[in-house]
């Protein structure tokens, strides 16, 4: 166990490390307007640009900028923003907006497994029937239509039917609903869709069929065999969940006027805001590693068939 943790860990930082070079890297291409505060762009001449741009170490070679940006993330300093707020910390910007895409996203998780292991329940109960049909339906849906038009459609028309706000508000806890269930709709699809096809191939294993034949209520052998070992495989998608809600955020808070990294991230943009989209981007892509590592290490926990060794 604690070699395969440690191999994960080498390989998962040697991955977040390729991934920020390469990020830094291509932002470095982005055009040089985007380091500029809009009152400098707009006030000053060429020759008072490039002094800014000297000042500011961003003429050195991408490497020496590189290199200077870790010594800087290991201090705290991760920079400042330069046209959606200017000369603001980003770390202060970050300590307002992640609690809050944190709190959207565990929600959306929540309620994503906890509907979809229900729904996937009611396709494998009524298998053939009413309910499979239902279910059937409803990931034809989400997995067939684009997201933006079943989203617009929640958003004008949920809101209006039920008196929801159509975008949130602090102080309306209400303004949640919306936004919640619409980044969990996704999730809600898959596991259902995995859930009933694990526990259809479970129900045609020779040990069900022998449980059942021993005389053990059907009751019993689905909860303590068929769903117990169904269920199993999906944890292998949380990380998958995991990146699914990073990407929904960027849409959804963007629909919903959340105050969230999200958000952020596509005014930043749009704004050219080269120093905060550097920041977010790298932010992101570490959450999912870590994430993809995490998953790892809790299938092996749940899982007592897999071996964490060479041979396992």
């Amino acid at each position: 166990m604690g070699k395969y943790i440690l191999k994960r860990t080498v390989n998962s930082l040697i991955t977040v490390i390729i991934v920020f070079i390469v990020v830094f890297m291509l932002l470095r291409l982005m055009p040089l307007s985007g380091y500029f505060p809009q009152e400098v762009l707009k006030e000053t001449d060429e020759a008072t640009r490039m002094s800014y741009l000297r000042n500011q170490g961003l003429l050195d070679h991408p490497l020496v900028q590189l290199w200077r940006f870790v010594k800087n993330l290991f201090h705290g300093d991760l920079g400042r923003s330069l046209t959606v707020y200017p000369q603001v910390p980003i770390t202060t910007l970050l300590a307002e907006k992640i609690p809050v895409t944190a709190a959207f996203g565990f929600s959306s998780m929540v309620l994503g497994i906890i509907l979809g292991l229900s729904l996937g329940l009611l396709m494998v109960r009524f298998k053939d029937k009413w309910g499979d049909r239902l279910g059937t339906g409803y990931i034809l849906a989400v997995r067939a239509i684009p997201n933006l038009i079943y989203l617009f459609f929640i958003q004008v028309w949920i809101s209006k039917w039920f008196g929801l706000p159509m975008v949130f508000y602090e102080d309306q806890p209400s303004s949640w609903i919306l936004p919640v269930i619409c980044l969990s709709l996704s999730s809600i699809a898959w596991y259902a869709l995995w859930l009933r096809r694990f526990m259809v191939d479970e129900e045609n294993r020779d040990y069900v069929k022998f449980a059942l034949v021993k005389g053990l209520p059907k009751k019993e052998v689905w909860k303590k065999h068929i769903f117990k070992n169904a269920i199993i495989p999906l944890v292998v998608y949380l990380p998958s969940d995991l990146l699914n809600i990073i990407a929904g955020s960027l849409v959804i808070e963007s629909l919903y006027a959340i105050p969230g990294t999200g958000g952020l991230l596509t005014t930043a943009i749009k704004s050219q805001d080269n120093n905060l989209v550097q920041v977010i981007v790298l932010m992101y892509a570490v959450t999912s590693v870590v994430g993809v590592f995490l998953g790892d290490l809790l299938v092996a926990a749940v899982d007592p068939r897999i071996k964490l060794t060479e041979e396992g």
